[in-house]
């Protein structure tokens, strides 16, 4: 950072702005829990405005954009492997669709026989 004062009145006013849009997005956060989404739906939205807060928090607060690009490879590697533990519950969820109730215990397949 630079101290001439153009350059210092350049950075807060970012600073500004990126708190007024994580303000923004908290309010988004709150709208969309007044309005009662599915469930699966809901989450994946209050994911997708939790990771544009955290993301702005990260590159503006933290001073992440202005790092070198092995900060953002390892931030990436992190992003890959949050992406995959998400998604291991959705893989196990999709063993059991489309298949009928009974047919996942074989001793309630058959009428017993007399």
């Amino acid at each position: 950072m630079h101290a001439d004062p153009e350059s210092i009145r350049k950075h807060v006013r970012l600073y500004w702005m990126i708190g007024a849009a994580l303000f923004v997005f908290t309010v988004i956060t709150v709208a969309v829990n007044q309005v009662h989404l599915a469930i699966p739906l809901a989450i994946t939205v209050a994911l997708i405005i939790a990771a544009l807060k955290g993301s702005m928090v990260g590159s503006v607060f933290m001073h992440l954009s202005s790092e070198k690009k092995w900060i953002y490879g390892a931030l990436l590697l992190t992003v890959l492997f949050f992406i995959v533990l998400m998604s291991v519950p959705l893989f196990t969820q999709m063993d059991n669709i489309g298949t009928p109730i009974g047919a996942s215990n074989p001793s309630h397949a058959e009428p017993p026989r007399h």
